[in-house]
């Protein structure tokens, strides 16, 4: 059974894959987790509908670009998690950071986006700005469940098909792309990987996995 006590120890000391910034657009995103009943719970955002917003209406973490007032990408994390869903991570234990990752290049592809995993024990429910339509927490655990794995497709300068987690409405709150790819990583950092849904459909194409 995944605990906190997994999260701080397997993250502990784990080198991130650190991209280079030059030319890159950045953001960051936070990994909140609480604890109820004994086991870990994730926080998620479903993103407000927004003309010429590549994300409009995606599921996703907190987040969003690193701002000129920010100090780091890990401050505009934080920054960002108290705007959108009324969470102050000032006083949360920072578990660690994970991999980077760039943006597609049907959507944008100079954007940079860095994540930070936080365990916030007195976590209360969010309270969603203007950006977002819901948050919400989800069991981590679920997120292993077989039957939440479906396929996503999208148009976009073509059809493109990702593997996916439904994790509410089996419509609206579909995690994919990015937001999925960072729950690739964690969960296998905290040896707990996700059913390869790359491997058993054909007619995706998995990225190849660079280096750390």
């Amino acid at each position: 059974m995944l605990t906190i006590s997994t999260f701080r120890e397997c993250l502990n000391g784990r080198e991130p894959r650190v991209l280079p910034v030059e030319g890159k657009r950045l953001a960051a995103v936070a990994i909140v987790l609480r604890v109820r009943g004994g086991r870990p719970e994730v926080l998620f955002i479903e993103r407000a509908q927004k003309e010429g917003d590549p994300w409009s209406g995606h599921m996703a973490f907190p987040g969003g670009r690193v701002e000129p007032g920010d100090s780091d990408s890990r401050r505009a994390a934080e920054r960002e998690t108290l705007e959108e869903v009324g969470v102050d991570l000032a006083g949360a234990e920072w578990l660690g950071r994970i991999d980077d990752m760039e943006g597609h290049h049907a959507a944008d592809s100079r954007m940079l986006v860095s994540a930070f995993v936080f365990h916030l024990a007195d976590a209360g429910e969010p309270s969603p700005n203007h950006e977002v339509r819901e948050a919400f927490w989800f069991p981590v655990e679920s997120l292993l469940e077989p039957e939440r794995h479906v396929v996503y497709s999208m148009e976009r300068l073509g059809t493109w098909r990702y593997p996916a987690i439904v994790v509410g409405h089996p419509q609206r709150h579909r995690v994919w792309g990015l937001t999925y790819k960072f729950l690739e990583v964690l969960l296998e950092a905290v040896g707990s990987a996700l059913p390869d849904r790359w491997q058993e459909t054909p007619e995706i194409a998995r990225p190849p996995r660079r280096s750390r």
